[in-house]
């Protein structure tokens, strides 16, 4: 398998000269200073492309996620880094929460005592992507439109569906630092019950589905017939 550390814009150019996966730092930096919109805008590019590159929070050459996001932007920029197709990269010290960065040549670093939030998180988030939902089902970016006419937080929210054949999840954020609302058109009809594996939100809903969420703020469902 080969992964291209690659940047410019040459990404795709990389791809189709046979590399498996390409380091998707686009990603990275619209969530490090972008802001929802900028993202939905990168994950609406074709599967051919996003199913092979490499999303990751930190690397050897970028500082640590957790010395760049405050913890609860960090959490949501961790959902939605993780939660959408392609490879799942993670940086050695990233799970305990470490902060100074260690440049490779001096191959050593500073003990760094760990992050317990930080560490309970992420085996949360680990746990949950070893469904296999999410690592072979199908992904889709889905539509979040205005909860009333004069209230555009709903351009603040990204939401992904993942399905396999009944099996099926579904992933919102509120990527903003103010609280948000919209309904999110869900891809399958009937009545369902939603349980966050992040957390301990559980609601039966049909149609729309109705969200009002705190700054940085996110579910990762279970969506099973009610």
């Amino acid at each position: 398998m080969f992964m291209a550390e690659v940047y410019w814009d040459l990404e795709w150019t990389l791809l189709q000269q046979g590399f498996d996966y390409a380091y998707d730092k686009r990603l990275y930096d619209r969530l490090e200073h972008g802001a929802a919109a900028a993202v939905r805008g990168h994950l609406m590019a074709g599967l051919d492309f996003q199913d092979h590159l490499a999303r990751f929070m930190e690397n050897h050459d970028e500082p640590r996620a957790a010395a760049t996001f405050p913890f609860e932007k960090h959490r949501a920029a961790a959902v939605v880094t993780y939660f959408t197709p392609g490879l799942r990269f993670f940086h050695q010290g990233q799970r305990e929460g470490k902060r100074i960065r260690v440049p490779v040549h001096i191959r050593r670093g500073p003990s760094e005592t760990s992050d317990q939030a930080v560490a309970d998180f992420y085996d949360r988030l680990i746990a949950t992507l070893k469904d296999d939902v999410f690592r072979n089902g199908a992904w889709q970016l889905l539509e979040c439109r205005r909860a009333w006419t004069d209230n555009p937080t709903s351009e603040d929210f990204l939401a992904f569906a993942w399905s396999e054949g009944e099996s099926r999840r579904l992933v919102v954020v509120n990527y903003a630092a103010h609280q948000s609302q919209c309904y999110i058109a869900l891809p399958w009809p009937g009545t369902f019950r939603l349980s966050d594996r992040l957390g301990a939100a559980e609601y039966e809903r049909s149609g729309d589905l109705y969200v009002d969420l705190p700054a940085w703020g996110h579910h990762v469902f279970d969506v099973t017939p009610a």
